[in-house]
């Protein structure tokens, strides 16, 4: 899967990946290979990063929203506020 992490300032992310986790305002969810059509809002919270690698990245958000689509990510947040 590709992933992209975007803020209003910069490229916080952009890769293949195994899975990310994500801080959604129903509840946490993963999104895996093949997972279906989504659009969600994001909450206040840390992304999960796993590269194929095993590398784990995290990235603390105030907010934003996902699109999943053909086993391609993007996720606009707003990290506002973080130091």
């Amino acid at each position: 899967m590709y992933l992209e992490i975007i803020t209003p300032e910069k490229k916080l992310f952009a890769g293949e990946i195994e899975l990310v986790k994500l801080p959604g305002t129903g509840g946490s969810f993963e999104v895996l290979m093949n997972h279906a059509a989504t659009i969600s809002t994001l909450m206040a919270g840390k992304i999960k990063v796993k590269e194929f690698n095993g590398k784990l990245s995290y990235f603390d958000i105030q907010g934003g929203v996902v699109e999943v689509v053909n086993n391609s990510i993007i996720i606009l947040v707003d990290t506002a506020g973080l130091v």
